[in-house]
């Protein structure tokens, strides 16, 4: 490390059903400082999932969230000029925080459709274990796997 570690960010949660990853979730939909409007198409995308499933959306959300979380990844090291794929697990913060920003990356590459019913579509997708932020995931993992020879370059 070269230097001090950044201190971990603390986030209120969110207004309406008082839950972190929501507020988080929120925080990565937003942009330019538009928060009001992330809310919107957060809170929106959840009423589509309780009109299309009938179930609770958060229930949902966060099963969805579980399902794209990896649980490996590969980082880069350089070891005597060479650069080894290293495979390392990773933590349930950025797990969840890379798991959600997929969600919003391939609603976002969807087409045609306004923003919350893309994201509403995405998350169905993840909580049926379908969709482009599991098959991501798989990538991820795969990845991780097939570079498995190099792992004893963690440190």
């Amino acid at each position: 490390m070269r230097r001090r570690r950044a201190p971990k960010r603390l986030i209120l949660p969110d207004p309406k059903f008082n839950d972190l990853t929501v507020a988080k979730m929120i925080n990565i939909i937003m942009e330019r400082g538009k928060k009001s409007l992330a809310e919107r198409i957060l809170y929106g995308s959840f009423g589509i999932i309780k009109n299309k499933t009938g179930k609770e959306p958060l229930e949902i959300f966060k099963k969805a969230v579980d399902n794209a979380r990896p649980l490996l990844e590969t980082k880069s090291r350089r070891v005597g000029g060479a650069t080894y794929q290293v495979p390392v697990s990773v933590k349930p913060d950025r797990g969840t925080g890379l798991a959600l920003r997929w969600f919003k990356t391939f609603a976002h590459e969807r087409k045609g459709k306004p923003m919350s019913e893309k994201l509403a579509d995405e998350i169905i997708n993840a909580f049926n274990k379908t969709g482009s932020s599991i098959k991501k995931r798989e990538d991820v993992h795969k990845m991780a796997e097939s570079n498995q020879a190099f792992a004893h370059y963690k440190w």
